[in-house]
């Protein structure tokens, strides 16, 4: 009987800079120029890469099979670790930008939560149009003959995926190494196929025959150089081993329920889903001792009814104080990583207990907090039963809250029943899909709503931070990051059970859903951080017929559920 070869322990670093014409790039930068004396700027990039292989001396490719990696400069992941390299001398390296095309047609719900090619990761996989976005560049620009626009190049489909091949001298004899790539996106916007903004067009979704994705394939190769190679012991860390935070001895397991659809969560490892603890989660989300005088309690914000949001414009405090943005629902939540309007909350467990210390909310202190719930007749029961041991804490608080929140989801809309045949749409409905799913692209002759950029996927969001043209003197995100770019920009909420989620927008604006639509349609306010995707629509907005708007309204109403969001 053979014996399997084992896998070798040598891996290799690869980290890429990114350039623009030899110099560091700078998001959000309105700097650079092409040849077309276009100044531009990016405030995204993102791209898959794929089908690693190094060439040995002989010419015989090793491929590395298995191997993905997601690149996006805005989260800072720049950075690969190829594993398991056979020993030996090679002379050249390849990758494709871009998926393999089984991988690119693949079931996306079955990639665990850290595979670079789970969708909530990556944020570049087109969910109901299916496959991925090979290469995301979006940003601003400022023309020769008009102010400051958006564009977006969405580089996709299997024609288009680009290999990539480097000279690169790699000695393996005994160690693992390190490798610096140069990616400059000057020369990915100019040569040898420049590309105007103007001339050849904000946008492009890579349909056959597209110019400007013709364009990128041509110059992404020439895009790519070797900057540096060390042999190194690995610097990329790799996971360690979670171990849950006060499980008790005996407990139940939570089954969490969602949708063949969506993409494994990344629930938390130290936190696993219990009946108990969700059961304490339960009773403290709905318990008023939270609040210093005893009168509010997160629910009294989050109503079911509502799904967990609140249908007041701004949420009432102890003492009667108004607050100044509307409360967001609360479901799907294990899908994001941060919480509230401007992001900062780094986590549920986080965001569960800043609401209690907040002087215009609940205005209680840990202190206090503890002493009342330890001194109440089922708490130190229900603590015990999910933690343990009786003793309360603002931690187990947190940890109870967390798992309660993680419990609520929300998938079975009429929508979902007529993806998976059970029902179907009407014309109206199946119209407003069709808008909703469709760029607008003069160029190509595409006239849709573009929601699908901030509110596609199967949750119908991809829970970045976007200015979406409200003319507001609310800073947004840029009051935690104290970054220029980040002003006027706020998390994008599902759609998910929109019917029942008014009013709308951070600051409860718009009571109707017929008002949101209108806001897309004409009433966009510019400004230096609109989102791209926006930028790119005429100044005069996409001006939707009243029908189509209708038919928008029609489509976003499937996406409630009839009954209320799981509690």
């Amino acid at each position: 009987m053979l014996s399997a070869k084992p896998l070798s322990a040598i891996s290799l670093d690869v980290e890429i800079r990114h350039t623009v014409n030899g110099s560091p790039l700078l998001l959000d930068s309105l700097r650079y120029q092409n040849v077309a004396g276009e100044t531009y700027s990016f405030t995204r990039v993102s791209y898959l890469l794929s089908g690693f292989a190094l060439e040995h001396e002989n010419g015989a490719w090793e491929e590395l099979d298995g191997q993905y990696t997601f690149i996006d400069l805005a989260k800072r992941q720049t950075a690969v670790q190829l594993q398991h390299i056979p020993e030996g001398k090679y002379q050249a390296m390849r990758f494709h930008v871009g998926p393999d095309p089984s991988a690119n047609a693949g079931d996306v719900s079955q990639l665990p939560a850290d595979h670079p090619l789970n969708p909530n990761l990556n944020g570049l996989h087109w969910s109901w149009q299916g496959g991925y976005i090979f290469m995301a560049l979006e940003g601003h620009f400022r023309g020769t003959h008009d102010g400051l626009g958006g564009y977006a190049h969405h580089l996709a489909r299997d024609p288009n995926r680009t290999r990539i091949t480097l000279t690169a001298p790699l000695d393996f004899s005994r160690d693992s190494g390190a490798i610096m790539l140069d990616f400059d996106l000057g020369t990915l916007m100019n040569a040898p196929r420049p590309l105007s903004f103007e001339k050849d067009g904000t946008a492009t979704h890579s349909r056959d025959g597209d110019s400007i994705a013709a364009a990128l394939v041509a110059n992404l190769p020439g895009a790519f150089r070797v900057a540096q190679f060390t042999s190194a012991t690995p610097s990329i860390s790799r996971p360690t081993q979670v171990k849950p935070l006060y499980l008790p001895e005996k407990f139940t397991p939570y089954r969490f329920t969602m949708s063949h659809t969506f993409p494994l969560p990344d629930l938390p490892r130290d936190n696993p889903l219990i009946e108990e603890r969700i059961a304490l989660g339960r009773a403290l989300f709905d318990e008023k001792a939270l609040s210093r005088d005893g009168t509010i309690s997160c629910a009294s914000c989050h109503q079911s009814d509502s799904a967990f949001t609140d249908p007041r414009r701004f949420s009432i405090g102890i003492g009667g104080q108004v607050g100044v943005r509307n409360a967001m629902p609360l479901f799907n939540l294990a899908w994001k990583s941060q919480f509230f309007w401007d992001g900062r909350a780094p986590s549920l467990r986080a965001q569960a207990l800043m609401p209690i210390v907040d002087h215009t909310e609940m205005d209680e202190t840990p202190d206090h907090v503890t002493a009342k719930l330890s001194g109440l007749g089922p708490y130190p029961s229900l603590f015990n039963a999910a933690f343990g041991a009786p003793e309360v804490t603002m931690e187990k608080i947190s940890l109870a809250i967390e798992q309660y929140l993680l419990s609520l989801t929300s998938y079975d809309s009429k929508f979902d029943r007529a993806i998976s045949g059970k029902t179907t749409l009407t014309d109206p409905e199946k119209r407003g899909f069709e808008l909703f799913m469709t760029e607008y692209e003069p160029r190509t002759g595409n006239f849709g709503a573009d929601c699908f950029h901030c509110h596609g996927g199967a949750l119908f969001s991809d829970h970045q931070f976007h200015n979406n043209g409200l003319a507001s003197d609310d800073s947004g995100r840029a009051k935690i990051t104290h970054l220029d770019s980040d002003r006027g920009k706020f998390s994008t909420p599902s759609l998910r059970n929109v019917s029942r989620t008014a009013p709308y927008m951070h600051d409860g604006r718009f009571a109707t859903l017929e008002e949101v639509v209108e806001h897309y349609s004409s009433g966009i306010a510019r400004s230096p951080t609109l989102d791209p995707n926006l930028a790119k629509h005429p100044k005069s907005g996409l001006n939707l017929t009243t029908e189509d708007k209708a038919a928008l309204v029609a489509f976003l109403r499937t996406l409630t559920e009839e009954k209320s969001t799981t509690r």
